[in-house]
């Protein structure tokens, strides 16, 4: 259809990206440090991948840092491995320890996406 000398067209949904990215944040509460740095360091034991050198610095991480134990058991393909249709093309994802106030203004969950996505005004 022409519009001011132009023609516009349709993109058909075959013609449209088929990647869409999905941004996920959460803010947990450990209330078992010790259950969960437990559970993180069976995972790092389980891992026959994990090269011996980055098994040790993995367990000293887990050991000593609450969000790098949580790290070690978030795993995005946990989140879309058995969405029909959808396959994992990249992920990452980090953890770290915060001051967290929910009756704060300051923790809106919609105002951090409208600044980083400049997107909205």
């Amino acid at each position: 259809m022409p519009v001011g000398g132009r023609t516009l067209r349709r993109m058909s949904t075959d013609e449209t990206s088929r990647f869409v990215r999905l941004r996920v944040e959460l803010v947990v509460e450990v209330g078992g440090p010790e259950d969960l740095r437990s559970t993180a360091l069976g995972r790092i034991a389980q891992d026959t991948y994990m090269p011996e050198d980055e098994r040790a610095h993995a367990q000293a991480a887990v050991k000593e840092d609450d969000a790098e134990a949580l790290a070690y058991l978030v795993d995005p393909v946990d989140l879309v491995g058995n969405v029909p249709g959808v396959e994992l093309t990249q992920a990452s994802w980090s953890s770290e320890v915060i001051d967290y106030d929910p009756d704060s203004p300051e923790w809106d969950p919609d105002e951090h996406d409208d600044a980083e996505d400049g997107d909205e005004p």
